[in-house]
């Protein structure tokens, strides 16, 4: 069994006029890199312009050349962290397409969830994620950090008003990555997923 830290992608998914997005995944990973058996890669779709749908398995050149700055990131991820708002009762449309246009870089990786918003907290979003990535053969795991009116729970200095509670929360997250993560690591190595 490896005793490399896992790659783990934050992966901010709202790209929004004033999200809560960064903020909220710069708490996460910054919690994330106190460990040491997480490396972070913090990635902001607002700063990738993800090509229109089509279909993912033969994208056309300037379709590659879009994603070349983010496929690689993906791919190169032990485990994912999805920061995900709630709209209209689901996810953006921009975290769909970004998962619809990977496919094998999901498979036999864990996916945990940050979630924010009004009173649901985001946990609707959550919901709706899971069987998508259930799709694409990712484990999602249990427990999610949740906000509940986001807007009401940092302070200017970008840090939570009561961080004890989500500390605790993203704790419990990170230790299911750690696990679901090296083992489907050690799994991956062993025998190549196969679908």
């Amino acid at each position: 069994m490896s005793n490399e830290p896992l790659r783990l992608a934050v992966i901010i998914s709202s790209v929004r006029e004033g999200r809560m997005g960064p903020l909220l995944g710069a708490w996460f990973a910054a919690l994330a890199r106190e460990r040491e058996d997480f490396t972070v890669d913090l990635i902001d779709l607002a700063d990738h312009e993800l090509p229109p749908a089509v279909a993912p398995h033969s994208p056309p050149p300037e379709a590659a050349e879009a994603l070349a700055g983010i496929s690689p990131r993906l791919a190169e991820a032990d485990a994912y962290v999805v920061v995900v708002p709630e709209y209209n009762r689901s996810y953006p449309a921009v975290l769909k397409l970004l998962i619809d246009w990977h496919y094998t870089q999901w498979r036999a990786k864990p996916v945990g969830f940050v979630s924010y918003g009004g009173v649901s907290g985001g946990l609707r979003a959550v919901e709706h994620l899971r069987p998508v990535f259930a799709e694409l053969h990712a484990v999602t795991v249990r427990d999610v950090v949740s906000f509940h009116t986001v807007w009401e729970r940092f302070g200017e200095d970008g840090l939570p008003t009561d961080p004890q509670g989500p500390a605790g929360a993203a704790k419990v997250l990170l230790d299911q990555l750690a696990w679901w993560g090296a083992v489907l690591r050690e799994g991956r190595a062993r025998t190549p997923y196969q679908v």
